[in-house]
């Protein structure tokens, strides 16, 4: 028998604090971290959410802490994180999952619009590390998540995509200043069906049919299938990857027009 030892691809037994975690993406990612065996503190601004996604976390037999909190606002991430170290003990794991969007053009879309998505989509995630790193023992790691129209031409999304580029930038610029304590990576995600966009991308549109059209896999993508990024990126297999932005995206980006 051979002498090869290797680290396995999991998040078990670590400290999850999952923002934005009670929908769409940051669900899945919740969820997933959890029947991994994290204990995971899913965090949004609605109550609602919290309880209902802690209520799922728990049924997985880990730990969850209940705490809401607006990614506009350090001082209510900074309460997440004394949540989170009170309850779970620490944190290895931080995921910024939060988001915002506005269709407008870059003709039409006015400042209260774009500081609105900037606010929450790129300022979030800087408040989001300032606030949990000193949470943040050495070994752990950051997962942001950016999105296709960073690098993608789509029409109507300005703003968004100066936000999620600036996520990217962001990335980069804290894996270098946290190193080696801390780790840190993006996934950028391509069409992905949620709750919030089901109709969008529902069979039979014109939008879904260009998209399955030009995707190399023939189709958008579920979100659990975001969560083996996160696992990954967040899991000691990666412990040499840090300043990356791994793309999730079927193909799409670097399929020929």
């Amino acid at each position: 028998m051979g002498s090869y030892d290797h680290t396995p691809v999991t998040v078990a037994d670590k400290r999850a604090v999952v923002v934005g975690g009670t929908s769409g993406i940051g669900q899945a990612i919740a969820e997933g971290f959890a029947a991994e065996g994290a204990d995971v503190v899913a965090t949004s601004r609605r109550e609602s959410a919290v309880e209902e996604t802690a209520d799922i976390i728990e049924e997985y037999g880990v730990d969850t802490a209940r705490v809401t909190c607006d990614v506009t606002e350090m001082a209510t991430l900074e309460a997440v994180r004394e949540t989170a170290v009170e309850e779970l003990g620490g944190v290895d794991v931080v995921v910024a999952s939060q988001g915002a969007i506005s269709r407008e053009t870059v003709r039409d879309i006015s400042d209260e619009d774009w500081d609105f998505v900037t606010d929450v989509a790129l300022d979030g995630v800087r408040r989001v590390t300032q606030a949990m790193v000193p949470a943040m023992d050495d070994g752990g790691a950051i997962v942001n998540i950016s999105s296709l129209a960073a690098r993608l031409a789509m029409a109507d999304l300005p703003a968004y995509a100066a936000a999620k580029g600036g996520v990217e930038a962001f990335t980069r610029a804290s894996a270098k200043e946290l190193a080696p304590e801390i780790r840190v990576n993006a996934i950028a995600p391509g069409f992905v069906i949620t709750p919030q966009n089901a109709e969008t991308y529902a069979e039979g549109t014109e939008k879904r049919a260009k998209i399955d059209e030009r995707a190399p896999l023939g189709r958008v993508a579920d979100r659990e299938e975001m969560v083996g990024a996160a696992v990954y990126l967040a899991s000691d297999a990666a412990s040499y990857v840090t300043g990356e932005v791994l793309t999730v995206d079927g193909g799409f980006a670097d399929s020929a027009l």
